[in-house]
């Protein structure tokens, strides 16, 4: 890796059944991303406190349940305070970042203390998470759940090994029944932070979830002159890729998004031990230093094998990635006892559709096949089928990847599918997307340069603007471009 190489890195993790158990897989992730020399580290929306997905804590219109009520108390408690203040929906700002504000301990409660109780604030969150990036030296930015005052917020904060936190994030809109729960947060945390690594001088901001679907939300941090742009979401659709491939071209950044993969319940999730050092250490294997872009290391430990071991049949698919962004799932057969054979031939003649002609032997009633449909290069792109079938057939079908599914059933799906992946500024896929996969890391080294680079032909926040007839204003937020 040059000086002037920056290397960014994500992963899928799910929300832990405690907050002190999700910290503590936190600190796994991170000290796996030092030990493949990742500089900046993204993880999901809500990871530390957890995404409500599912739940609707027992509101209808005009009504709510006790039960809900409890289920919110739940969630409130399993959020995480660090100390700021509720504000406008800003918080303290400087003063909270800069710990400025005074201690919110009780009179007299520390009396036995050691510890000073001067300016200490919180749950002592903000400090594990600012001794984990100091100890790994790697720069965190993560979701999570915060509460202060009554509320929660939707958060992300930017966590830098040798300044701690330097920036806050609480989400602008929460999505749909999110606002249930999530108090809006002030547009004035779209504030851009800059850190340098090598030399090299990144500014960084985060869009998060939906808020990627709001053009204005988006031109505020092109407008401060990022050159890392952060999405952690709770969305694992298809067209979420396609999304963030438009921000990193339009923006001429390179994009992070980070999504947790969710397991389906069928599938117990296991918890990482919070002292990878100790003799039950979780990693069991040395990372791969010979190929940092490729990390397979469980975080699972002997004494509790990975859900993914043979015994347990998630119906995962191999699949790959084409130059274009479409995903490759390589088809297996669904068990020993109904081995499937399939002959697939192809047009010799290159044609934007595709007629595919599949030979399934040895099916029986009952079972599902797949059809499929190639690309320019002939590469085979497997298609999710719903009705079961036992006979030859031939049709011509368009070229589109099968859409990730995200619903949860008794049927072995996966509650969230996941997604992460990193993008270039001209839109590349460098790593991912991750599907259906909660222990591994993905990495990629990149030159940020290549912004620059790409300024030549468009830049939406300067010469691409036309800011001498278009205004664009936020309201508490400092647009001032950070320098390069």
């Amino acid at each position: 890796m040059s000086p002037a190489t920056i290397r960014l890195g994500t992963a899928s993790p799910s929300t832990q059944a405690s907050t002190p158990e999700t910290i503590a897989q936190l600190e796994q992730i991170a000290r796996r991303a030092a030990s493949k020399k990742i500089d900046i580290l993204l993880l999901p929306e809500a990871y530390i406190g957890g995404y409500p997905r599912g739940t609707h804590f027992g509101c209808v219109i005009g009504s709510r349940t006790a039960e809900g009520r409890e289920e919110y108390l739940r969630y409130f408690q399993n959020a995480v305070d660090l100390g700021d203040t509720v504000g406008d929906g800003a918080g303290a700002g400087e003063a909270w970042i800069k710990r400025a504000l005074p201690g919110d301990a009780v009179p007299g409660s520390n009396e036995n203390s050691k510890e000073p109780a001067a300016n200490k604030r919180g749950d002592g969150t903000r400090e594990q998470l600012e001794r984990i990036a100091r100890e790994t030296g790697v720069f965190i930015v993560t979701g999570l759940i915060e509460k202060t005052g009554g509320s929660m917020y939707c958060s992300v904060v930017y966590v830098c090994p040798k300044q701690g936190i330097i920036g806050k994030r609480r989400k602008v809109m929460p999505t749909g029944t999110e606002r249930l729960v999530w108090a809006q947060g002030s547009p004035a945390t779209l504030r851009a932070v800059s850190t340098t690594i090598r030399g090299v001088r990144i500014n960084l901001g985060a869009a998060i979830c939906w808020e990627n679907y709001m053009p204005l939300v988006r031109q505020s941090l092109y407008s401060q002159n990022i050159n890392l742009y952060l999405a952690p979401t709770a969305d694992g659709r298809d067209t979420w890729l396609s999304l963030m491939r438009t921000v990193a071209i339009e923006g001429r950044c390179f994009v992070i998004s980070s999504n947790m993969a969710v397991p389906p319940p069928s599938i117990p999730q296991q918890i990482p031990n919070s002292h990878p050092d100790s003799s039950s250490a979780i990693l069991t294997e040395e990372p791969d230093h010979e190929n940092p872009h490729d990390d397979h290391t469980p975080i699972f430990s002997d004494h509790h094998p990975s859900p993914f071991a043979p015994k347990h049949h998630s119906n995962r698919r191999a699949s790959c990635l084409t130059e274009e962004g479409f995903e490759i799932a390589l088809p297996r057969s669904k068990s020993p006892s109904t081995p499937t054979t399939t002959t697939t031939t192809r047009r010799a003649t290159p044609s934007p559709t595709r007629t595919t002609t599949s030979t399934v032997n040895t099916l029986s009633p009952s079972s599902k096949r797949r059809t499929s449909v190639f690309d320019k290069d002939g590469n085979e792109i497997v298609l999710c089928c719903k009705k079961p079938s036992h006979v030859t057939n031939s049709q011509t079908q368009p070229m589109v990847p099968p859409a990730p599914k995200l619903t949860n059933s008794s049927s072995g799906e996966w509650v969230s599918r996941g997604g992460s992946s990193i993008i270039s500024p001209f839109g590349e896929v460098l790593s991912g997307p991750q599907w259906e996969d909660n222990t591994s890391l993905i990495c990629t080294d990149v030159d940020f340069e290549d912004c620059i680079r790409g300024r030549l032909d468009l830049d939406t926040a300067g010469s691409y603007s036309r800011n001498d007839s278009f205004e664009f204003g936020v309201r508490g937020l400092d647009l001032s471009p950070l320098p390069y």
